[in-house]
């Protein structure tokens, strides 16, 4: 697995980012992600500059989605729990599938979990989790989702403050505040500046006049990130270890958020550049309880 591209000005770093399927996962919530993920350059005029490399994880070899779409799986669910250190995003669409894995407590449930312990253990890396739609159901049902905020589809609100509830109850009674957000960032890295007004990534009023979430926009990028100076300790007092856990809300919602992504490891320009290349409108969601790290 190759994390390095070579370029004509050295080595640039591949962001490697897993996607779990489950059988019934959504096509367009793991489609739209892939397509804005594959898309992302550091630099933005130079196609050797790729920013992400995707894998497909899933049970079997080939895991169809509820619309019929079936998709080759690079490896299995036990070499993705084997390697998961090697991954820097862990991403879990949902879909109509999804009810079936609450019911069978079926992966990917335990590779979700494992990833959050595996940032709390080692918060020195920086690691991201991310679901699209309602693929944070599955996050909720693992209880990493206490004490944060977290988003999903519109239809699905309650039935994830329920299951957001019965995890409080089995764990340590910490409320999630369940969002009605495009999407929601977690844990998320700032670099301000001194004119928050010029930051693309500060949310300064919402469009609809509604109540403004406690909410920023925005981190470092990836290729900043290295030369920064980070604090493993304060990071390892942050939940789940600094995990950087982005929830997101409908089939474009998670275009948004994948956006978003890219904009936070690699840049806000090379963002604005896929945005432009798919011709969509980028919509901004919120970030709670940011900190600098």
């Amino acid at each position: 697995m190759s994390a390095v591209a070579e370029t004509a000005d050295g080595p640039i770093e591949v962001i490697q980012v897993l996607f779990a399927l489950h059988p019934g996962f959504g096509a367009q919530e793991l489609c739209g992600p892939l397509e804005v993920l594959s898309k992302a350059l550091h630099k933005i005029h130079d196609p050797n500059t790729k920013a992400f490399e995707c894998t497909f994880a899933s049970v079997s070899p080939g895991v169809t989605s509820s619309s019929g779409l079936t998709i080759k799986a690079d490896i299995d669910i036990k070499t993705a729990h084997e390697d998961l250190n090697e991954y820097d995003v862990l991403i879990i669409p949902g879909g109509n599938g999804v009810d079936d894995v609450l019911k069978k407590n079926a992966e990917p449930l335990e590779l979700i979990k494992a990833f959050a312990q595996l940032q709390s253990s080692d918060p020195s890396k920086e690691r991201t989790l991310m679901s699209i739609g309602t693929g944070s159901l599955l996050l909720a049902q693992t209880g990493i989702l206490q004490g944060l905020a977290a988003t999903t589809h519109p239809d699905y609100y309650t039935k994830m403050e329920i299951i957001c509830k019965d995890a409080a109850r089995r764990g340590d009674l910490e409320q999630t505040d369940v969002m009605e957000e495009n999407y929601v960032v977690n844990n998320a890295r700032f670099e301000l500046g001194e004119k928050l007004e010029e930051n693309p990534f500060v949310l300064s009023k919402r469009p609809d006049g509604r109540r403004k979430s406690i909410a920023r926009k925005g981190s470092n990028a990836w290729k900043e990130s290295v030369k920064r100076r980070e604090s493993n300790a304060r990071r390892a007092t942050l939940k789940l270890g600094g995990l950087r856990l982005i929830t997101s809300g409908g089939i474009t919602s998670g275009l948004d958020a994948s956006l978003y992504l890219v904009a936070a490891m690699v840049s806000h320009e090379s963002a604005q550049e896929v945005a432009r290349v798919m011709q969509y409108t980028w919509n901004k969601g919120v970030t709670v309880e940011g900190i600098d790290v």
